[in-house]
């Protein structure tokens, strides 16, 4: 006891433990059951002979150290017996080279084997019959019919109340709606489109998912009716139109169907517009734009066209001086005026204009250039003259036999226009 005082016994130290080695870490490798079955179903699926790699590979792993295969994985191992796969190569299992060539080459679902089990050669496409018109017949047959913008010819084959389907040609009859089924307004659908009417119809819409396209009367009218008018435009051609409605700005009126606008300032009585409702007027064209469905049209410049279309290059007109320019004479012909230029007047010296002519004097001469699109006439009095300044002298006298010096002028003219030619 420490209290007691007495010595206590001398008792060993404990040695010091000596250093230890640093431990290595335990190496566990873990054997699957399972693992080892399926590598067996591998290496049998790759049917590999006894002295590849994969079989090397296999013993190699059967005597890695550290590692055991138990009873029960020897027992797994017997239950896949290959049999006579054991000691077969892979070329014994597909068979010679050129073999294997020709069922590589071969079309999927083409056996090449004779009815008593031979092989049979392969065959090339060139010993195939081929026959290129066939195959061009073909194409068309299973082409899209429909593109939008296309014009197709086919016939009705039933009637809806929203509209008729005609048979085109396609996979599905087209659809044509019934405000599409012309430019006016169609009442009874059953009698404008009896069952096996061909009708002419342009294609709106492409095909949908069901093959069915939208087709449309309407819509081919129009085009047709744009396509005239604009022909006529060109040829400068005078329209006969009825008004049928009035604005502030004017009045509107039909023409091959379209919607067309005659200005306030184009007609010959713009002060009592209202009036001409019902009225058939002669018109030309002012503006014809398809793209902005813009259809303008003018009384007056009809007027003017259907009196250019009375004239002619080397015609003796005459006319009205109706007002004197420093450049020239502006000339009624009725309805339409011609400019008498100063340098077309005489062949002479001319000091003034009014030494020929004066406001209000009566003017025959010859008709030298026509711009109908402009309305623009050039005329001459220069090719009446006998001699060069005569008219200064003369002029009653050459206005007086105007008609023969005319047709002498047309003469010389025309051998000028041959010898240029």
């Amino acid at each position: 006891m420490a209290g007691s005082g007495s010595p206590q016994p001398n008792r060993p130290k404990p040695p010091k433990p000596a250093a230890e080695a640093p431990r290595k870490p335990l190496q566990v490798m873990h054997i699957s059951k399972r693992g080892e079955q399926d590598k067996l179903v591998r290496e049998a699926a790759e049917i590999t002979s006894p002295g590849s790699k994969a079989t090397a590979a296999s013993g190699q792993l059967s005597n890695a150290p550290n590692r055991s295969v138990s009873a029960d994985a020897a027992s797994d191992e017997s239950r896949f017996d290959l049999g006579e796969l054991q000691n077969m190569t892979m070329a014994d299992l597909l068979g010679p080279a050129d073999q294997s060539r020709r069922s590589a080459s071969a079309p999927k679902g083409i056996d090449h084997r004779n009815e008593e089990g031979q092989s049979n050669p392969a065959r090339s496409v060139d010993d195939f019959d081929f026959d290129e018109d066939a195959f061009l017949a073909a194409l068309d047959e299973n082409e899209p019919i429909g593109t939008t913008g296309e014009v197709a010819t086919g016939k009705v084959i039933a009637l809806e109340s929203d509209g008729v389907y005609v048979d085109i040609g396609g996979k599905a009859p087209g659809f044509m709606p019934k405000n599409e089924c012309g430019l006016g307004v169609i009442t009874n659908l059953k009698e404008r489109f009896p069952k096996g009417l061909e009708v002419e119809v342009l294609v709106t819409r492409e095909q949908n998912a069901d093959g069915m396209v939208t087709i449309s009367c309407r819509a081919l009218e129009l085009r047709k009716s744009w396509s005239k008018v604009q022909q006529m435009e060109k040829e400068g051609k005078v329209a006969q139109v009825k008004v049928n409605g009035f604005n502030r700005g004017g009045v509107t009126c039909d023409l091959e169907g379209l919607r067309g606008f005659i200005p306030r300032s184009q007609l010959q009585n713009g002060e009592n517009h209202e009036a001409l409702i019902g009225k058939t007027l002669g018109v030309a064209f002012l503006e014809v734009n398809p793209e902005t469905r813009k259809l303008v049209l003018s009384e007056k410049r009809a007027a003017t066209a259907a009196r250019f279309s009375e004239l002619e290059v080397g015609q003796l007109v005459e006319g009205q001086v109706v007002a004197v320019k420093p450049y020239g004479f502006f000339i009624d012909l009725g309805g339409v005026s011609g400019l008498l230029h100063q340098s077309m007047i005489t062949g002479g010296s001319l000091r003034s204009l009014r030494e020929v002519f004066n406001q209000g004097d009566r003017v025959k001469a010859l008709i030298t250039e026509m711009d109908p699109g402009r309305g623009r006439i050039a005329l001459n009095t220069a090719l009446l003259e006998g001699q060069p300044g005569e008219l200064l002298i003369e002029k009653d006298k050459v206005m007086a036999e105007a008609t023969d010096r005319a047709n002498k002028a047309r003469n010389v003219l025309r051998q000028q226009e041959q010898s240029a030619g």
